[in-house]
């Protein structure tokens, strides 16, 4: 919201997110991504198969080797700064002035992938530790560096965006530091080792050897991304930014249903695997889809039908104008098509690294950029920078779709009783939800409210809150209860 209102939509603010999404795309690809998916199953194994000393030992070799790496991939980040500006987004070569502030804030920002794989190697050993708190919290401390910087700094600075820039590497060595101390709570020290030990350690060379097919299938998503944003810096002046606050407010229910429930249930499904309890391994995957659909379909008819209220209370003022709000909601609305499919990858995934099964989803994801590329030829003419956001949709709902079909086809997965009824009947709420929402899109100019905002804001959450009310007690009328969503064990 600061930064919409602060530094508004321009040219400026395109180079940032493009600038930001280097480092950002890395975390992905090695920190949350490959190195998560072969580190927690792994150490899940080293504990079931080894005292704690041994696990710490392991976890220390791990930390020494990923820090070897990574600073590796840092410095050649920072001078390969201009070549990674113009693969990700070579639209900004027609500025020159918005291409060089790019590359320095890449520069300045390439330390935060060093910060966000330590951090991502903590919150690995937290989960598995069943500590999820701690890890859950700290990504808060990104934003209050963000706001602190916007706040604070920009104003001081002669090219104030570069404050964002800073936030970034401010707010990755708070993370870290807040994971180490919880690391110290729970008797885990990261007291480093011998790189040469690191590196021969048979354990360490495994987790590596798991990582490389990891990394092809995060690197897949990782590069349809690439190619949208590369495709948006050719659009109008404006087009990554509108898409970057879209996805905000698609990686909000993303994060809060998908990737919670991904950490939750990716430690317990390797263990019920390491454990042989195939009854339970399929239980927690019935469990964590039920929930999704509960709780992201209803997420997903609300950005859809409620995108240019929640846009322009959140962002619209000083530098975010009604124009802003139009081409943000058209964005969310094409996100909020596929937010089932995005939510459900982050649970059935799981499913598959739990098993050690990592070419699977790989070859998976390699047909889904295909897919989401060849949507892009047809639907970018139609939509501009709102049919970026859609191919993104309805490729994830692909992908869901293919992950859901191979978890059954290899026997790991069957689906409870009672599917049948259970989406009837939330089809129904879902319709109620809709129906308020549709009535007051129709009947409110969100936008012309701007000198209102606390009366916008108050409206929006009445609209919400109604429409939330009207889901859940149609639930409950239909018979829906908490009882449902228990995890069975056995």
């Amino acid at each position: 919201m600061l930064i919409a209102r602060i530094f508004g939509v321009s040219a400026a603010t395109d180079a940032f997110n493009v600038a930001f999404r280097i480092p950002n795309l890395l975390r992905r690809m090695f920190a949350e991504g490959a190195f998560q998916q072969a580190f927690v199953p792994m150490l899940a194994d080293v504990r079931g198969h080894q005292d704690e000393a041994q696990a710490s030992v392991f976890i220390n070799r791990i930390a020494t080797a990923l820090f070897c790496v990574l600073i590796g991939v840092s410095v050649l980040g920072v001078i390969a700064a201009p070549v990674l500006v113009w693969v990700i987004a070579s639209g900004l070569a027609r500025n020159p002035d918005a291409f060089s502030l790019a590359t320095l804030m890449t520069r300045w920002m390439f330390p935060y992938i060093l910060f966000m794989s330590l951090v991502a190697l903590a919150a690995g050993v937290l989960n598995t530790y069943r500590r999820f708190a701690v890890p859950a919290f700290t990504p808060v401390l990104l934003n209050v560096s963000f706001i602190a910087c916007a706040i604070w700094l920009a104003p001081r600075l002669e090219q104030p965006i570069m404050a964002l820039a800073f936030a970034v590497v401010i707010g990755g060595a708070l993370q870290l530091a807040m994971q180490v101390a919880a690391l110290h709570r729970i008797g885990v020290r990261l007291t480093g080792s011998s790189p040469l030990t690191a590196f021969r350690d048979p354990d360490v060379r495994r987790v590596g050897r798991l990582m490389v097919p990891a990394l092809f299938a995060v690197s897949v998503a990782q590069i349809s991304i690439i190619i949208n944003t590369n495709i948006a810096s050719h659009l109008a002046t404006g087009s990554v930014t509108w898409l970057a606050f879209a996805d905000r407010l698609m990686e909000f229910p993303t994060a809060l249903l998908g990737v919670a429930l991904g950490t939750v249930l990716l430690p317990s499904l390797s263990a019920a695997f390491a454990e042989q309890r195939a009854t339970e391994y399929s239980h927690l995957l019935d469990w964590g889809l039920r929930l999704v659909f509960l709780l992201a379909l209803p997420a997903a008819v609300g950005l859809g039908f409620a995108a240019e209220g929640i846009v322009s209370v959140l962002f619209q003022g000083r530098e975010f104008t009604a124009a802003d709000v139009r081409q943000t909601s058209l964005a969310v609305i094409g996100y909020a098509v596929g937010l089932l499919g995005l939510i459900a990858v982050k649970i059935l995934a799981p499913g598959f690294y739990a098993h050690k099964d990592i070419r699977t989803p790989v070859k998976i994801a390699i047909v889904v950029l295909i897919a989401t590329q060849v949507a892009n030829l047809a639907l970018v003419p139609l939509f501009a920078h709102a049919g970026l956001a859609l191919s993104v949709g309805l490729g994830a709902c692909a992908n869901a779709l293919a992950l859901f079909v191979g978890l059954k086809r290899k026997n790991l997965y069957h689906p409870a009783a009672g599917w049948g009824k259970f989406i009837l009947r939330l089809a129904v709420a879902l319709m109620v939800l809709a129906a308020v929402l549709w009535g007051a899109q129709r009947s409110l100019n969100w936008t012309a409210m701007q000198d209102a905002p606390w009366q916008r804001a108050g409206l929006l959450t009445a609209v919400i809150g109604v429409a939330a009310l009207g889901y859940f007690v149609a639930l409950l009328m239909l018979g829906f209860r908490s009882i449902d969503f228990r995890v069975r064990r056995g």
